[in-house]
């Protein structure tokens, strides 16, 4: 247990993020919204969000808007984002997850962003897979729920991953 306190310290002490959270803003997300805020209250705000994190919440609905922007500076600004969670409505059959990932990517201010993709809308997210934007899915993760799935996304890695690729090659 000694050993590990060191470690938790330093994790404490990350450097702070651009968080995005986009969410399906479809008619598809009312059915497990409760779900959906249940598991980023507790996996995403609780859990990751430190002091100096810079977060926005978009919703990707027939058009993609900011709901919430703000620094991580106290637990009320935690608060903050759940609120804009609850508060939170959906609506209409379109989701646009292409123009959410393209602005968030655009948006991006730090060194490293952290952006996940809530969707409960199958035809949404076939869409993204299908159409143009999806190459912003490259690095991404898919974790499945019941009537959801979180996409975590490496947005604006490409540059990286090619860097580090040629300095392990050495070309």
């Amino acid at each position: 247990m000694i050993f590990c306190l060191p470690a938790m310290a330093v994790y404490a002490q990350r450097a702070p993020i651009d968080v995005n959270l986009i969410v399906d803003g479809s008619a598809g997300f009312t059915g497990v919204k409760d779900q959906i805020n249940s598991w980023v209250s507790g996996s995403l705000v609780d859990q990751v969000l430190v002091q100096g994190d810079r977060v926005t919440v978009w919703n990707a609905g027939a058009q993609t808007k900011v709901i919430y922007s703000g620094t991580i500076n106290s637990d009320a600004d935690k608060e903050a984002v759940k609120k804009s969670l609850r508060d939170f409505s959906a609506s209409g059959s379109r989701a646009d997850f292409a123009g959410a990932l393209r602005e968030a990517a655009g948006k991006q201010s730090g060194s490293f962003s952290y952006t996940v993709l809530l969707s409960a809308s199958p035809d949404a997210l076939s869409s993204l897979v299908s159409g143009p934007q999806a190459n912003l899915l490259r690095f991404s993760r898919i974790e499945e729920f019941s009537g959801w799935r979180a996409l975590v996304i490496g947005l604006n890695l490409d540059a990286r991953v090619r860097r580090a690729s040629a300095a392990f090659f050495g070309s």
